[in-house]
């Protein structure tokens, strides 16, 4: 049997010392889910956000085939806590399963530039304009395929509003480019960025990151950032960001 659990307390050891805040937003019941193989002594858990699924503990082929029915996306990306869990992750999905690298980020609360950061979003030219995401903008955000991850965490407005942050840069009532928060939790944020495929090149996510990046440290919110690409990483770190290790995890295309 698989459970899922509201009393944290019970599988927050399994997860020691993993640096992942999409995990503290399910230990915190912020955002996310958590489930386990026992209610009260369990020994293998995952935890659920968006597109990702953490492992921890013991190997459990049950847990990894678990699919909650709220969970209907195609797509997911696995992360398994050690080679253990992702040769168990690998021999259950087989040819749906996908090895990648993914690059994480150092977490350091001190180690922004502001003046540079305003230096980056001065460069914006006209006739662009960077706004903070409100209600208009979020449903904006939500209709097009390309930038609906900067809110799709976020249920409704309500949820955004009190719980996300973003900043977007728009031309002619458009968004071509933004930055956002992909999930929460109690110290701060995960960012998301996305640019429009016919506006990449020239410098947008580097304006919109900077600019939330900004507004985070204003409301006292840690900007978190775990990069997709070699890509994200060097735009990490022009950002002022640091590289900290390579990772693995699994992308699952189910059909």
């Amino acid at each position: 049997m698989i459970y899922e659990i509201t009393d944290t307390n019970n599988v927050s050891s399994l997860f020691d010392n993993w640096e992942e805040t999409l995990i503290w937003s399910c230990l915190q019941g912020i955002m996310g889910k958590i489930y386990a193989d026992d209610l009260n002594v369990p020994t293998a858990a995952m935890a659920m956000l968006g597109d990702f699924t953490f492992f921890a503990g013991k190997p459990n082929t049950e847990l990894v085939s678990y699919k909650p029915s709220w969970c209907t996306q195609n797509f997911m990306i696995m992360v398994p806590q050690n080679n253990s869990w992702q040769n168990t992750i690998l021999q259950f999905y087989q040819e749906k399963a996908k090895i990648v690298s993914r690059y994480a980020i150092k977490k350091e609360p001190y180690c922004f530039d502001k003046e540079k950061l305003e230096t980056i979003i001065a460069a914006l030219p006209e006739p662009y304009k960077l706004c903070m995401i409100d209600e208009n903008l979020y449903h904006l955000c939500k209709a097009e395929s390309w930038s609906a991850d900067l809110v799709s965490q976020f249920s409704d407005y309500e949820s955004y509003r009190n719980l996300g942050i973003g900043a977007v840069i728009c031309k002619d009532n458009t968004i071509v480019s933004g930055a956002s928060s992909y999930s929460r939790y109690q110290e701060g944020i995960e960012i998301e960025i996305d640019t429009r495929e016919d506006y990449r090149r020239k410098g947008f996510a580097s304006v919109c990151g900077a600019k939330l990046i900004l507004e985070c440290l204003k409301r006292n919110l840690y900007p978190s950032w775990d990069a997709q690409n070699k890509a994200s990483v060097s735009l990490a770190e022009k950002l002022g960001y640091h590289y900290s290790h390579t990772y693995t995890a699994i992308e699952i295309w189910n059909d």
